[in-house]
């Protein structure tokens, strides 16, 4: 294994050759990388588990495997890439600290690793370790054994939830397409076999980093390093099986690709178009759970563009598709549209950290439909967010929007052009029937008729009738609009008091803050603040 820093070239290796793997028959914005700076070598020979790693060792040869060189193994100090334990929460750490007491091996795992070395905040921290599954829910009181077929425990910790895994429960099972055999040497360190045969089984290399804390090392198998370096996202096996072999590999692709700003390799891309279908196999549980990382944690607006970009939208969001159709949006379209203004503010409030609600990006898909289905006037919208932040108090609500003295956007073909309307009742009347139109919205994007219509003027596109989003969420967007339809009358319900976001609450679906940020974004699209977006209404 090389003991280097990310782009240095001088390398050592381990005592030993990684086991020989044979794959059978084919089936078929860089903005953070940059971030990633020339490391020192490490001079001295860091030892983990007792195994000492000689610097003087001829580096293995490279594998190839399915056309591709295999790569080198490397292992790195946490603290060169600037790793720091204060980048690690609290309730990870306890349940690191915990395990490692009882003599257990623990390791970080997956994207949690990859976003510490590009300096981000992981959206979650997941811990593999060498203990049962068993051992784990013996050494903490609140744990759960969940899953069934890669089963994982779930450490309550306060209000967190810490995943665990176990190195004796998630090795690869081979799958039919593609045979792994292995031959190990007898000078096989088998800890460094242990984490190799794991971090086979993930579905990106760049997610195939193992952070030891306690070692303050970094294990790098699958050339996750270099591909972070080229911001890229690669499939560990070969594309076209990894996303045969598990389809939600495809949507987890986009994911990534969209919160870092990376790209695909072209034997990925390639896969992502080839198998977007297949996506239809998943249950809708699953859908909605990959749809949500996707839009509400801070990359909702580059989620939709890849989407599009690699034909999946019209799949997932038929409705959503044929208004880019008619916008006349290209695959690769650089430009923007009201629908991605919409996410791009939402974006601007959401971290991987902080994300929101699956009701309040449901709820932005709703509202934005209306607008497409019948265009309003902006005293209508800025009326309309006004009233849901204040709870449905439709005379402030107006009193406040006939002072905006602040230019409107005039390029969505979503407004109509100011005409101003000057009698309280006609404007009230005009938001109440927008807050009705947004639930008619709602209702066709959860059934199956409306959704399998959506795309009929374009035949050339997939044919698509899902609606994953469920009853509860539905209930719950409803939730958001009917103080307006019902003139502010709901028992108990307390507006939102200043601009500052509980994040908590958001992520729970509490209701003042789910209006609160749902006003936000929308009077800050209709209404943008940098005169550049501005056009002087006429």
């Amino acid at each position: 294994m090389a003991i280097v820093g990310i782009s240095n070239v001088t390398r050592t290796s381990l005592p030993f050759r990684p086991p020989f793997v044979l794959a059978c028959r084919r089936a078929g914005r860089r903005s953070s990388a940059a971030a990633l700076e020339t490391l020192p070598e490490i001079t001295h020979d860091p030892v983990d588990n007792g195994s000492e790693i000689p610097a003087s060792s001829p580096p293995p040869k490279a594998k190839v495997w399915e056309g591709r060189g295999w790569p080198e193994w490397k292992m790195m100090s946490s603290k060169e890439l600037g790793i720091k334990a204060s980048m690690i929460t609290k309730p990870t750490k306890l349940v690191l600290d915990e395990l490692k007491k009882k003599g257990y091996d623990v390791y970080l795992v997956g994207g949690c690793v990859r976003d510490l070395v590009m300096k981000r905040t992981p959206k979650d921290f997941d811990i593999i370790t060498s203990a049962h599954l068993s051992e784990v829910k013996k050494t903490f009181s609140r744990c759960d054994i969940v899953g069934k077929r890669f089963p994982i425990c779930h450490v309550h910790v306060k209000d967190s939830i810490v995943e665990v895994s176990s190195f004796c429960t998630s090795g690869r099972t081979p799958s039919k397409g593609l045979v792994y055999a292995t031959r190990s040497h007898q000078d096989c360190n088998e800890h460094d076999y242990m984490r190799w045969r794991n971090c086979l089984a993930r579905d990106f290399t760049i997610n195939g980093l193992m952070f030891n804390p306690f070692s303050n090392l970094v294990y790098d198998y699958m050339g996750g390093m270099e591909d972070i370096k080229k911001a890229k996202v690669r499939t560990v096996i070969p594309a076209y099986t990894s996303f045969q072999e598990d389809c939600a590999r495809i949507l987890r692709a986009i994911r990534i690709a969209a919160r870092l700003g990376f790209r695909f390799s072209k034997e990925t891309a390639h896969s992502i178009k080839d198998l977007a279908n297949s996506i239809m196999r998943l249950d809708k549980g699953r859908l909605l759970m990959e749809m949500n990382y996707m839009l509400a944690y801070g990359s909702a607006e580059a989620s939709l563009r890849l989407l599009w970009k690699f034909g999946l939208l019209e799949l997932l969001l038929p409705i959503q598709a044929a208004y880019f159709v008619s916008q006349g949006f290209r695959r690769r379209d650089k430009r923007s549209n009201m629908l991605l203004a919409l996410f791009s503010n939402l974006d601007r409030l959401l971290a991987p950290d902080k994300p929101c609600h699956s009701c309040l990006w449901v709820g932005i898909l709703a509202f934005h439909q209306a607008l497409v289905k019948e265009p309003r006037d902006p005293l209508v919208i800025a009326t309309f967010t006004l009233a849901l932040h204040n709870g449905g108090d439709l005379s402030e609500a107006i009193s406040i929007a006939r002072r905006i003295n602040h230019p409107h956007y005039v390029s969505f073909p979503e407004l109509v052009e100011a005409r101003g309307i000057d009698d309280d009742e006609e404007l009230t009347k005009q938001v109440q029937d927008l807050a009705c139109s947004v639930n008619c919205s709602l209702s066709a994007m959860t059934d199956e008729y409306f959704v399998s219509k959506a795309m009929i003027n374009y035949p050339q596109a997939p044919h698509s009738d899902l609606v994953f989003i469920p009853l509860q969420v539905y209930l719950k967007v409803c939730r958001i609009f009917e103080c307006i339809i019902n003139r502010g009358t709901e028992k108990f319900f307390v507006p939102k008091q200043g601009n500052k976001i509980n994040y908590f609450v958001l992520a729970q679906g509490g209701l003042a803050e789910v209006r609160h940020v749902f006003s936000r974004v929308v009077f800050d699209t209709i209404y943008p603040l940098k005169p550049q977006d501005c056009e002087t209404s006429t």
